[in-house]
């Protein structure tokens, strides 16, 4: 008898629920959906419209200046893979690593918990965003996450405290503000927006 590939679609084997791994999602195919391992679950949500492609575009040129001036770190964009664990596999809209963290990058890409993970959400993923994937983020000790929202114009600033995420800051509007981990690069949530 010759076994049976596991159907990273229908994980679900004699009723019980299969865990995928970092070789499952391997095998996925590259059809422009953004697929996920949240322990050893599929996530599968549509590929990023053009409004999130233009404010990703805006905060990674901004964030990336400065890490590339100040030799920072390294500033990564959608789609790299962050792999938490062989089971938890995602893929943060950016993700900046400050030079202590620079070992984690490896061929398959990120292979630990970055400095930063930043995702922007439309409203396919808000609930995944806001509480899946900080939850993940979280677990696996990610210090900070940033969630910006395109239609309320805000972006949101999350440090790790006590193994909890507390918002550290909120901006919107015109005001400049600085947002960890960057203490010195004050910008308005106004100068995301296309």
């Amino acid at each position: 008898m010759t076994a049976r590939a596991r159907d990273p679609y229908n994980p679900n084997v004699n009723g019980e629920r299969a865990i995928l791994t970092y070789r499952d999602y391997e095998a996925l195919p590259a059809d422009g959906r953004r697929y996920e391992l949240h322990d050893g679950e599929l996530s599968v949500t549509p590929a990023p419209g053009s409004r999130h492609q233009r404010v990703l575009g805006n905060l990674n040129g901004l964030i990336r200046a400065h890490v590339n001036a100040h030799r920072f770190g390294e500033v990564f964009f959608a789609p790299i893979d962050v792999i938490l664990d062989e089971t938890t596999i995602v893929q943060p809209d950016l993700v900046y690593l400050d030079p202590t963290r620079a070992r984690l990058v490896r061929d398959r890409g990120i292979e630990g918990p970055p400095t930063l993970v930043v995702e922007i959400v439309s409203p396919s993923t808000t609930l995944i965003d806001r509480h899946a994937k900080s939850d993940l983020y979280r677990r696996y000790g990610v210090p900070c996450y940033w969630i910006v929202d395109p239609e309320a114009r805000t972006v949101e600033a999350y440090g790790l405290a006590e193994a909890e995420y507390r918002l550290l800051t909120r901006i919107s509007g015109n005001a400049a503000a600085s947002l960890s981990p960057f203490p010195n690069l004050a910008f308005a949530a106004a100068s995301l927006w296309p």
